[in-house]
């Protein structure tokens, strides 16, 4: 979105999501499948095995049902469901698929991406002849569609993006795999969700965090693993500004002091309760992470699909007025500045 809003084009964005797409799998497809990716002989049979004979039962007012057998869909909660699911989804679509980033694929959690929204209307219309045709059906209720108007450009009415004879919701921002994302290519939401994603898990282990009998080094390191964990979740990726990361800083702090049962009025520096905990500050973290996830990227072959994003490139259009945007690669110089680094060290690993 960054390379759409420097250029200044359009981004039409479809958002789809497949009803029950676990349970409409068919085994004996499935078998087919696994048997035509060339996975080992040894290892279908496995997976035969894990859902042969596969029974459950329905909890009622009454009791338990009987049980009964399940010959249809994927296991639910089983990390190999989702492996299996890609490999379905990727051959049912293979035919279609377009490459990172128009099309993306997550599970059922699947993102076109068209420059022109008469090209997100024919994509998902193609998407859903495709799905529907082998047993999917796309959950009209969640299915939502995003414009993301970045051009000067008049814009013409050409119609709403439908599915079938259903208009597809329009929306501002969604949440796509734990992360906000807005029409504007602003993160403002993404912190603020962030935010109160970190108090929820605070509240919850409220009673062991200011818990006065517990030493304060383990309640700093359960603080970071149960709450800072999920403020920073994927933050490696956001181009976070100064004002962003000072609203989550003062939003830790505000658990720190909490916890060691100080207030404003004991006047104490944060430092103090940082290095009292043993919680390093979180603009430290979040350089970080940022710096971790620039080595993974540039230590990948140039063709794979996470640095095509790199190459993706459209004819130049002239700049206009006002300050640039803070894009993350321009994060990642200054961090690499700051920490007077060269960024051919990624290469190295050792040191």
């Amino acid at each position: 979105m960054e390379k759409f809003k420097e250029r200044k084009k359009n981004q039409h964005l479809v958002f789809i999501d497949l009803e029950k797409a676990y349970d409409k799998v068919s085994r004996e497809v499935l078998w087919r499948i696994l048997e035509k990716k060339e996975i080992c002989t040894t290892y279908i049979q496995v997976i035969k095995d894990m859902y042969e004979g596969a029974v459950t039962s329905v909890r009622t007012q009454g009791g338990l049902t009987k049980d009964f057998s399940i010959t249809v869909g994927l296991h639910q909660g089983s990390t190999l469901s989702s492996y299996l699911f890609a490999l379905i989804v990727e051959v049912m679509t293979g035919h279609i698929q377009d490459e990172v980033p128009w099309c993306m694929l997550f599970a059922d959690d699947i993102v076109l991406i068209e420059k022109t929204k008469e090209g997100a209307k024919a994509k998902l219309e193609l998407w859903r002849n495709a799905l529907e045709s082998k047993g999917f059906h796309l959950n009209r209720s969640i299915t939502e569609y995003m414009e993301c108007t970045f051009s000067q450009e008049k814009n013409t009415y050409i119609g709403d993006v439908i599915i079938g004879d259903q208009i597809v919701k329009k929306s501002e921002r969604f949440r796509y795999l734990g992360s906000i994302i807005q029409n504007d290519d602003e993160i403002d939401n993404d912190v603020i969700s962030r935010i109160q994603a970190g108090w929820v898990k605070w509240r919850n282990a409220f009673g062991v965090l200011c818990d006065r009998k517990s030493p304060s080094r383990i309640k700093g390191k359960f603080c970071k693993t149960v709450v800072r964990s999920v403020m920073i979740y994927g933050a490696e990726c956001l181009p976070a500004k100064k004002k962003h990361t000072n609203k989550i800083n003062i939003a830790e702090m505000r658990m720190l002091w909490w916890m060691c049962g100080y207030t404003r009025k004991d006047r104490m520096r944060n430092e103090y309760i940082q290095k009292k905990v043993g919680v390093a500050p979180i603009e430290d973290k979040l350089r970080e992470s940022r710096l971790r996830w620039f080595g993974h990227l540039n230590r990948r072959p140039i063709e794979a699909p996470v640095r095509k994003i790199e190459l993706l490139n459209f004819a130049h259009v002239q700049r206009g007025r006002g300050r640039p945007k803070k894009t993350w690669q321009k994060i990642i110089r200054s961090d690499l500045s700051y920490l007077h680094l060269d960024k051919n060290l990624v290469i190295n690993r050792a040191q």
